[in-house]
């Protein structure tokens, strides 16, 4: 049996505990910041933001994404509009078909949450 015994007290840095508490984010800035995480931690979602960055003109019809990620529409569908929720696509309807179109200032809000 293995026990374990405490540092001397002359070994503790008495300022490294219950001092002033380090700089927090604020809690809506941490929201904001988990949903935007949330909407593109998911590997299907991150085959449809790629799928559309790539494009020339940096947009997609949902008929064109549906075989490439392997996945029905509908769950397709659903995908795109969490990542529209979360402000990363914007959506045309353009006939019978939905164009999405990437957002790039939000790809920078993703960017600057690990600066």
């Amino acid at each position: 049996m293995t026990t374990t015994t405490a540092a001397p007290a002359s070994t503790i840095d008495s300022d490294a505990c219950c001092g002033t508490p380090p700089a927090t984010l604020p809690r809506e800035d941490a929201l904001a910041m988990a949903t935007l995480l949330k909407a593109v931690a998911d590997p299907v979602r991150l085959q449809l933001l790629e799928i559309i960055r790539s494009s020339p003109r940096h947009e997609a019809c949902v008929c064109d994404m549906t075989e490439a990620v392997g996945v029905s529409q509908p769950t397709v569908s659903h995908h795109l509009k969490v990542l529209t929720e979360a402000g990363l696509l914007t959506r045309e309807r353009r006939g019978t078909w939905a164009w999405f179109t990437l957002v790039p200032e939000r790809l920078g809000d993703i960017r600057s949450i690990f600066d």
